[in-house]
């Protein structure tokens, strides 16, 4: 490895021996990448099934399912993780004590990126700021993929990857905790609080691991900062790029604001205008955020007002993230189901005004749920609790308002619809992960529409 900040020699995994932790699609992207770039690569999984085990094999990866064995680890040149592969998992600690780099996914597909990277992390948003980013960059002209956390992984996107592309990646906590050299040329950190307690030891270590993204940033590069949280704010403090604010409070002299109706850019005592706010099509004031976040990126990269203006009022939310699934018998039902932490969840529900019936539960991550009591005091009829973390649902908020359990998903939503009548909101918002019922909350997120469309099915009927 060289000093940050120094140019450092091709990075050249020709006849190496490397281990790639984790066969989801990072993890097999990676794989693939470093078998096409030479290396002597096993893949090695804990489930008893490896995906696209054909095609890796065909390139000459060596595929090691039902476990991770030691020697794999200890025996390599190079371990590169998976976001979902914890970096204090036995075999990854046997490595590093052998001696072994362990970098994650990203980290690799960065040394071999020829254009610039413009990553994005934060507790709450990030996903939408990502989508939302890219759509504005290519709408501006430029050559652009995205991807990392949400889409194509970062290292599926080297093959593409020239002088001029922009790649604009999602960076969770899980990948930025082992890079080395990651380098983006715009930072961008959207908020901040406790989440993934389940991974991380404390909230300190999470943030610690989130403030990666500054650390090899120079002073020509750009760092997008919510001026509103005074967490970001502190986690970007010691970062030497360029800070840009942005504030929907409208609390800076200098940034994106909005002003007027319109999001602005502040400097010098003038305001630019990049996108009228009639232009956002988004469920919830609080996505004007990840609006402001991404015209900020855009205003750096050089896209101009219109064709930001133009990808905004094109774009209609992600899957899962505030998503408007359908009107039933009046009531109206909303799929948050990416709200997989409070603060997410508080944002969701901050979202109502009233006749709220809010779907929460699942496997804890941490937190205090206790953040949601005034929220829900102030917009809901009822609460329903699911999964593992009923009995904290419960717990937090049952002098509140009532607090509803179903066994299953689909009475949960049978519940909060009747709950909801005649003229309310169900609103999947769970503050928690979906692992004790549902692969991801992808999956969570598609069961729930398609239990909504049997509910307009009947009432139709």
């Amino acid at each position: 490895m060289t000093e940050k900040g120094h140019a450092r020699a091709p990075f050249d995994v020709a006849d190496r021996r490397v281990t790639v932790a984790g066969a989801a699609r990072s993890g097999v992207a990676a794989a693939e990448l470093l078998a096409r770039r030479g290396a002597r690569v096993t893949l090695s999984e804990i489930a008893a099934e490896i995906p696209d085990a054909d095609r890796l094999r065909a390139l000459g990866v060596a595929l090691e399912a039902g476990g991770h064995v030691r020697e794999t680890f200890t025996g390599a040149d190079l371990v590169v993780l998976s976001p979902g592969v914890p970096p204090h998992a036995p075999v990854v600690q046997a490595a590093r004590e052998r001696g072994v780099p362990v970098i994650a996914e990203i980290e690799l597909a960065s040394r071999w990126l020829r254009g610039r990277v413009i990553a994005i992390t934060g507790t709450k948003g990030k996903s939408t700021t990502t989508a939302l980013t890219g759509r504005m960059l290519e709408a501006a002209g430029f050559k652009v993929t995205v991807g990392g956390n949400i889409g194509a992984p970062l290292s599926a996107q080297v093959p593409a990857s020239t002088p001029d592309t922009f790649h604009v990646v999602e960076t969770s906590s899980f990948q930025l905790e082992q890079i080395d050299t990651f380098h983006p040329w715009i930072s961008v950190m959207m908020n901040f609080s406790a989440d993934h307690l389940d991974r991380h030891p404390t909230v300190e270590a999470y943030g610690a691991a989130k403030a990666r993204i500054f650390e090899n940033q120079e002073p020509r590069d750009f760092a997008v900062i919510n001026a509103d949280d005074p967490a970001v704010l502190d986690l970007a403090r010691r970062g030497r790029a360029v800070k840009r604010y942005f504030a929907r409070s409208g609390a800076i002299d200098e940034g994106t604001v909005v002003e007027d109706g319109w999001i602005v850019e502040r400097r010098r005592g003038a305001s630019d205008r990049l996108v009228p706010l009639d232009a956002i099509h988004l469920l919830g004031p609080h996505l004007v955020n990840d609006v402001m976040a991404a015209a900020t990126v855009g205003a750096i990269a050089g896209a101009t007002p219109a064709a930001m203006t133009a990808a905004v009022d094109g774009f209609r939310g992600l899957e899962h993230a505030m998503e408007l699934v359908a009107d039933a018998a009046g009531v109206r039902f909303v799929n948050d189901s990416k709200a997989t932490n409070v603060e997410a969840a508080l944002r969701s529900i901050e979202s109502f005004d009233r006749d709220l019936v809010p779907i929460i539960g699942g496997r804890f991550k941490g937190g205090d749920l206790r953040l949601l009591r005034e929220p829900i005091r102030a917009r809901a009829k009822a609460v329903m609790a699911i999964g593992e973390a009923r009995p904290l649902v419960r717990d937090a908020l049952g002098d509140v308002v009532p607090v509803h359990e179903a066994d299953t998903f689909g009475a949960a939503i049978d519940r909060a619809f009747e709950l909801a009548k005649p003229s309310g909101v169900v609103l999947l918002a769970p503050a928690c992960a979906s692992f004790d019922m549902f692969r991801d909350y992808a999956e969570r997120g598609r069961r729930f529409k398609e239990e909504v469309n049997r509910i307009v099915d009947m009432a139709d009927g």
